[in-house]
């Protein structure tokens, strides 16, 4: 299946849908956020690297998601949307599963909303994805004229503060990628209305909302900045660095095992293949037997430091009062506690809690031994890489000149 060209086809019926179903009072569902919920969902695929299959689901999700708008009230628009999804790609000769698979991703962005799977989340994070951008105020204007037309009423900015700021309250992104990209601005947007709405959120409005189908992405208030605008809370940016920084290692860590397999199956099946095939018959190619023997080092020594980079350390798994006293120990690594009882690992873990400076000191270490862990396991494997290619290109060479210089008899 070339899913490509019929996710390209796909895109195509889309915007042909929006061009032929004009509705003027729709200023937020529109085909700009269909595209915006399409990046978003694109990006996120990309991030977690998604298979072809997947991500093909996830992207023609996002393009459909919303078309139920053009057929009706925003209520039920997630089945509408659904339903014209199927009867359009069952058209494609696309697998019934797939198709299964799209239309649950599009009903998983019903609010409240209930994802279940990786596919199904990124779609709905995808969709309220601005949440947690600068464009959070913008959409918000496009979203509040949006329901006022559909409502047939004048909505306060009161009114409308109030019933976002309960929106943004309940929210949580899904997956791990958007709550560390996102989680931060989304809680400065919540504090600026909170800022501006002192008396609390009302609930006229989600009522309204909700009998116009319309409260799906009861979004968020614009606010203007403050010049007197209060100092932000560092402790949430430094909870934040720290969930990037150990996610980024663990990632990184992650690729270098995959890299290291790699090499390590390559050598491999070059090993199995010259001791099958070229040394059972080395009498007769007397020539090639330094070339055989030089590539068969290179693959060896190549495994030997690939499995270096991946060979796990095992620290000795207990700590002492002492370390506790002192604050030395790093209680987030289980090579620091593995051979502990739950009761003294449970008391040296209240302990630290209790010390902002000792929890901080531990997370600092933590990501410091991540980080020459790392180090480490990446200096294996570049020279895994280095001898693998240069002793390749050596032995490649050496079998050319056996060949051809000193030709089997």
């Amino acid at each position: 299946m070339d899913y490509r060209s019929t996710l390209e086809q796909a895109q195509h019926y889309v915007r042909s849908l929006f061009g032929t179903h004009v509705n003027e009072k729709l200023h937020y569902h529109n085909l700009l956020h269909t595209e915006k919920v399409v990046g978003a969902a694109t990006q996120i695929a990309q991030h977690y690297q998604l298979n072809d299959v997947d991500f093909f689901t996830v992207v023609v999700a996002a393009w459909f998601h919303d078309i139920g708008y053009l057929t009706g009230e925003g209520t039920g628009h997630e089945e509408r949307g659904a339903r014209m999804a199927q009867s359009y790609l069952e058209g494609t000769g696309l697998e019934h599963p797939i198709i299964e698979a799209v239309s649950r991703c599009i009903i998983a962005t019903q609010l409240p909303q209930r994802a279940v799977g990786l596919t199904e989340q990124i779609v709905c994070d995808a969709d309220l994805f601005h949440l947690g951008t600068d464009d959070f105020s913008e959409r918000n204007k496009l979203m509040r004229k949006e329901a006022e037309e559909i409502s047939g009423r004048k909505i306060s900015k009161d009114e409308w503060r109030r019933s976002t700021i309960r929106f943004l309250e309940a929210h949580r992104y899904y997956t791990d990628y958007c709550r560390l990209l996102l989680n931060e601005k989304q809680h400065e947007n919540l504090m600026k209305l909170r800022a501006k709405d002192p008396e609390g959120p009302g609930n006229s409005l989600d009522t309204l909302l909700h009998e116009h189908g319309v409260d799906d992405e009861a979004e968020h208030k614009p606010v203007t900045k403050d010049k007197k605008d209060k100092k932000k809370d560092p402790g949430r940016g430094i909870d934040t660095v720290f969930r990037i920084t150990s996610n980024n290692n663990q990632r990184l860590s992650s690729q270098a095992d995959s890299k290291a397999h790699i090499l390590i199956q390559v050598n491999a099946i070059i090993i199995s293949v010259v001791l099958s095939v070229l040394l059972r018959r080395i009498e007769e190619y007397t020539n090639l037997t330094i070339p055989a023997i030089m590539l068969l080092t290179v693959n060896l020594v190549t495994i030997i430091f690939s499995i270096l980079a991946t060979r796990p350390h095992i620290p000795p798994g207990t700590f002492n009062q002492a370390d506790l006293d002192e604050k030395k120990v790093n209680l987030l690594f289980f090579g620091n506690y593995y051979r502990m009882s739950l009761e003294q690992y449970a008391s040296g873990m209240l302990v630290m809690m209790d010390d902002s400076d000792f929890l901080y000191g531990s997370l600092i270490r933590d990501v410091y031994f991540q980080g020459i862990a790392l180090g480490k396991k990446y200096r294996w494997l570049r020279l895994s890489y280095d001898v693998f290619m240069w002793g390749l290109i050596a032995s490649v060479v050496a079998f050319l000149i056996g060949a051809l210089a000193f030709p089997s008899k």
